[in-house]
């Protein structure tokens, strides 16, 4: 029984700490970095998913000037900088690489600070600030 308590003592300490050890999910930023991918990808209704019901234009807009061309997110990552009730403020890194034919464009995404709001129990893009 002795040999048996260091054991659990460390069990015990493990299990304490994994809880302190995994972060908690950024759900507005991955909200924001998940309608940047479904915009690139052509996914249409995942974007409109993605959006605020305020927003859905927008993003109808932004869907049809991806429609036409090849588009790849490089390095993209969304953070909350504030978040305050239903609503954040998050900033993303990256870059959107679209090729126009001959012609390559590079939409830097920190150029941008985005607007989240929690709306119909998720977190959706919501605009830039």
């Amino acid at each position: 029984m002795l040999r048996k308590c260091p054991l659990v003592i460390l069990i015990l300490i493990l299990v304490s700490l994994v809880p302190g050890c995994s972060n908690k999910k950024d759900l507005p930023g991955l909200a924001v970095l998940a309608y940047h991918q479904a915009l690139i990808s052509g996914d249409y209704n995942q974007l409109a998913n993605l959006s605020c019901n305020s927003w859905e234009s927008q993003a109808k807009t932004d869907f049809d000037s991806f429609a036409a061309v090849n588009a790849v997110l490089q390095d993209a990552q969304c953070q909350s900088q504030t978040v305050e009730g239903n609503s954040a403020v998050v900033a993303c890194t990256g870059k959107i690489i679209a090729n126009y034919g001959n012609e390559v464009l590079e939409i830097d995404l920190s150029a941008q600070t985005y607007q989240a709001e929690f709306e119909g129990g998720e977190w959706r893009m919501c605009g830039y600030r």
